[in-house]
């Protein structure tokens, strides 16, 4: 069994409309749910064993909030293709993460991310995936359960979301 956990960066500003895309940065809204993001993971006590991320300043940002709620940094292999890339590129992704890693956090943007947890996933008895069928918001985490042995051997359908983070609900 794998487990993978998908995290949409928080919300970015649009203060400055000179700035690309690529180097947006956080507004405090999102800085305050990375914040709150991080210590829910470590309540609900979701393993983090390596962070795969799109380089794009808001996810930088995202992960060093994140870390700061978790309370444990940990290394992040910067992925470039994970910024533009569509559900596809990303679940080719997944399948390329090698056996040693058993619980990664993959972090980007939408409307990739949102696929590809609706790819992965099947209904669950606890209403996870319907939840989040309509919208994956800025800095929700989801964590999936895959029936794999191996990374590569991750099929569309087959996971569960067994964890649902979604900032707006957080106190």
């Amino acid at each position: 069994m794998k487990r993978l956990t998908v995290l949409r960066h928080a919300k970015s500003s649009w203060d400055d409309s000179q700035l690309a895309d690529f180097d947006r940065p956080l507004n405090d809204r999102g800085r305050k749910a990375a914040k709150r993001v991080g210590r829910e993971l470590k309540k609900r006590r979701i393993r983090i064993d390596h962070i795969i991320a799109s380089p794009a300043v808001r996810v930088r940002e995202t992960l060093r909030d994140l870390a700061e709620g978790y309370g444990d940094a940990r290394d992040v292999q910067f992925e470039r293709r994970i910024y533009e890339a569509n559900a596809a590129v990303l679940f080719d992704l997944v399948r390329s993460i090698p056996n040693t890693i058993q619980a990664p956090l993959l972090v980007g943007h939408n409307p990739a991310l949102h696929e590809l947890v609706l790819a992965l996933t099947a209904d669950d008895d606890q209403g996870l995936r319907q939840r989040v069928m309509p919208k994956f918001p800025t800095a929700a985490a989801a964590a999936i359960e895959l029936p794999a042995a191996s990374w590569s051997e991750v099929a569309p359908g087959t996971g569960r979301i067994v964890e649902l983070i979604l900032p707006r609900e957080l106190d």
